[in-house]
């Protein structure tokens, strides 16, 4: 049987894709020449954004495997598309600057023409966000989460927020690393409480050790984060978990914990992009509307601020970096786990 030859347009689709630009100003006889820059970059977004669900979707497929090999390809795996989200984000970031080539009496010609659509009812996006880990119960305005948003588009976003986030993995996958209960390595103190263990014994006293009078309250910070002492349920990643994150962050020169590091690095970078796109987006719309309202009738610039400061969803992995000692004060690890570490356990 011989094989279809594929032609380039009906592969790509490309008659479906090139038609799908439907400028309101034109049904309205108004002259509006930007129009179709401001579609097209709002569709290579959502085509980014689909993309990027994609990549996503597979990371968490296969984190929610009941046991990872972290020297097998899995998480080699999760590692390489992890970045190219990270790439595609860029992307995404600096394809403001196409969009900033219009100016506020160009949007002008057609802003009103596109009410009450809005970039706030991509579906897409919100369940980026969710599927990444950001709680409903943690969201800028949620009065306007889904108020303009479809029947449809609300259940299909309620059902996203009800299955497993990234988030949540990663917390498992870091309670599974058995670095402190290695019975060679550290014998009795496998068993002992975590501030007992001879190892975060001595890592808190070289942390309090090295505080300045004013950072003295960093030492409760650190029972909090590390030891869950007064822990309140506000936390996404548990004590236990912490503890393995800030081990892969200051051992990250042994070669078991490379890929560890590199996945917790990439996820706090992609926090990092999604605000810098968030934070180019304020400002792009503050130049283009100043204090107007959106099309969607959110408080366009106020709201963009607020969802840039409070949608963070690795900080807590980024609030690490300040219980960290200087290499020269790290514990000397037992030879039995740096062998373990060294891949040659």
């Amino acid at each position: 049987m011989s094989k279809k030859e594929v032609y380039y347009k009906d592969y790509l689709q490309l008659d479906k894709i090139l038609g799908a630009q439907e400028l309101e100003s034109e049904k309205a006889g108004v002259e509006a020449h930007d129009e179709m820059l401001f579609i097209v970059i709002h569709q290579a977004y959502e085509l980014w954004f689909k993309q990027v669900l994609y990549e996503l979707d597979s990371i968490i497929a296969l984190l929610s495997k009941p046991e990872i090999n972290d020297n097998d390809q899995t998480l080699q795996i999760v590692v390489h598309r992890s970045r190219r989200i990270i790439e595609i984000l860029r992307l995404l970031v600096d394809q403001i600057n196409v969009m900033e080539t219009m100016s506020s009496l160009d949007f002008l010609d057609f802003r009103d023409l596109l009410r009450p659509a809005s970039g706030f009812q991509s579906i897409q996006w919100k369940e980026l966000e969710a599927k990444l880990g950001l709680l409903y119960e943690n969201r800028h305005g949620k009065e306007y989460y889904v108020s303009q948003l479809c029947p449809m588009d609300v259940d299909h976003v309620k059902d996203v927020e009800k299955k497993t986030n990234l988030l949540d993995l990663l917390n498992v996958w870091l309670e599974r690393m058995p670095y402190f209960e290695h019975p060679e390595a550290w014998a009795d103190g496998a068993k002992a409480k975590p501030e007992d263990h001879p190892f975060w014994a001595e890592y808190r006293e070289k942390y309090t050790g090295g505080l300045l009078d004013i950072e003295q309250g960093n030492a409760d910070l650190f029972d909090k984060t590390v030891f869950g002492k007064g822990e309140d349920d506000k936390r996404r990643l548990s004590a236990k978990a912490c503890r393995s994150a800030l081990f892969i962050y200051l051992y990250r020169g042994f070669p078991l914990l490379h890929l560890p590091y590199e996945l917790m690095v990439s996820l706090v970078e992609i926090d990092e992009l999604m605000a810098s796109w968030r934070m180019r987006h304020v400002n792009m719309v503050f130049r283009m509307i100043g204090a107007r309202v959106g099309t969607g009738n959110s408080t366009g610039h106020g709201y963009l601020k607020g969802a840039m400061d409070k949608h963070y969803i690795f900080n807590e992995l980024t609030q690490l970096n300040g219980l960290l000692v200087p290499r020269r004060d790290l514990p000397e690890l037992p030879k039995e786990l740096e062998k373990l570490l060294g891949f040659r356990g």
